[in-house]
């Protein structure tokens, strides 16, 4: 989610709170989610927004999957603007890390917000998870992805147009490089052979490809055009990457948008198509067996007054067959849904509706996506994430 143009603030630390927990961890795979409890929006639409201190990130365990089972609740401060990709949990559940990208100030009696530069490290191997470390990174990080092996992630920083390259040993994370873009950096997605990262830039139009070698990343020069306004992007398990092209700077404006389809496999990589999906894409998931994604719509469903306003969003759904992806329907969600993630076997999928408070819970089978129900939340869910196993 985009709040117009960002008022660049001092930066002051936030102070946590002791985390208070509902039970044990017991079973994988796990679900994160940050709430932001900082914005919302009045009925004209206009962005209301709160003091810092009442945000939390949530951990579930998924052994039941209809059921979700809470196993810690942590007073982490995160926020809804930027792409719903500012949370997840490494491929081995040892951490999860949290890219806290927006402060709260008071400047002169008015509340205010800009860039913060933190990112948060839980402990997944603690019972029940708990904050092991915070470090800090550039301006606004936003968007966050792990390579394979858990060894490695990158944390896009978007006020400082600028990525940085983390190193993983257990809870010891460090800030190893920091790889100049040049451009509004909002999200990232290592490709399914971990040679490449993808990178959108926002303001530009365009997704950047990172090379990795080893524990190397270097800027390629490459920039692909995608649609207007990317905000995220994600790889599919072999051969293709899908963007969210949000073509209005991060909120709907009553037009059709569009998916960019990345061949990763081509030399060069290069868009060979794009795929409309609806108005205001932001979240997006593809299924870890690969033939299946959804692109979350916002349909103006924070924008009462406007003549596009939707009570609800919906997932587009896109069916991927090699590197063809259409669009095959529409399934509706909740208010200003965001983040969006698969279990790991692809039979289930999990959508934040941020006004709603709530979480749907939807079946996945032959193609098919069916609403089961939705889970209240302790807060505004503006991201989401799940682990690989």
């Amino acid at each position: 989610m985009q709040l117009g143009k960002l008022v660049l603030l001092p930066l002051g630390a936030a102070a946590l709170l002791a985390a208070t927990y509902a039970k044990p961890v017991s079973a994988a795979p796990f679900l994160i989610v940050g709430n932001d409890e900082k914005l919302l929006w009045d009925d004209q639409g206009k962005p209301v927004i709160h003091p810092a201190g009442k945000d939390t990130v949530v951990i579930m365990d998924l052994a039941d999957p209809e059921n979700p089972k809470t196993v810690a609740t942590l007073p982490l401060k995160n926020s809804v603007i930027g792409p719903p990709v500012n949370v997840g949990i490494d491929p081995t559940n040892s951490i999860a890390l949290v890219a806290d990208s927006i402060a709260v100030t008071d400047d002169g009696g008015k509340l205010k917000m800009g860039p913060d530069d933190k990112v948060y490290v839980i402990d997944m191997k603690a019972k029940p998870p708990k904050l092991a470390n915070t470090i800090t990174l550039g301006k606004q990080p936003s968007g966050l992805c792990f390579n394979k092996t858990g060894s490695m992630a990158l944390v896009t920083n978007r006020a400082d147009k600028t990525v940085s390259v983390l190193s993983i040993k257990g809870t010891d994370v460090k800030s190893t490089d920091t790889i100049d873009l040049g451009g509004v950096a909002t999200s990232c997605s290592f490709t399914s052979d971990g040679k490449h990262v993808l990178v959108t830039k926002f303001n530009e139009g365009k997704v950047s490809v990172l090379d990795v070698d080893g524990d190397k990343v270097t800027y390629t020069k490459l920039d692909l055009p995608t649609g207007p306004w990317p905000y995220n992007v994600v790889a599919a398990p072999s051969g293709i990457a899908l963007t969210s092209d949000n073509g209005n700077a991060g909120n709907s404006d009553g037009s059709v948008d569009t998916a960019s389809v990345i061949d990763t496999d081509a030399k060069p990589m290069r868009i060979i198509d794009r795929v409309v999906v609806g108005d205001g894409p932001e979240g997006l998931a593809i299924s870890p067996k690969g033939d299946i994604a959804v692109s979350v719509i916002l349909a103006g469903s924070n924008n009462k007054p406007a003549y596009y306003y939707h009570r609800n969003g919906y997932l587009s759904v896109l069916s991927i067959k090699g590197k063809k992806v259409t669009k095959t329907g529409e399934v509706e969600v909740g208010g200003l849904p965001e983040g969006a993630a698969f279990t790991p076997d692809g039979r289930y999928l999990y959508v934040g509706n941020y006004l709603d408070s709530d979480l749907s819970i939807l079946k996945v089978s032959r193609g098919k996506i069916t609403p089961l129900k939705r889970v209240k939340l302790p807060g505004h869910p503006g991201s989401v994430g799940m682990s690989e196993k």
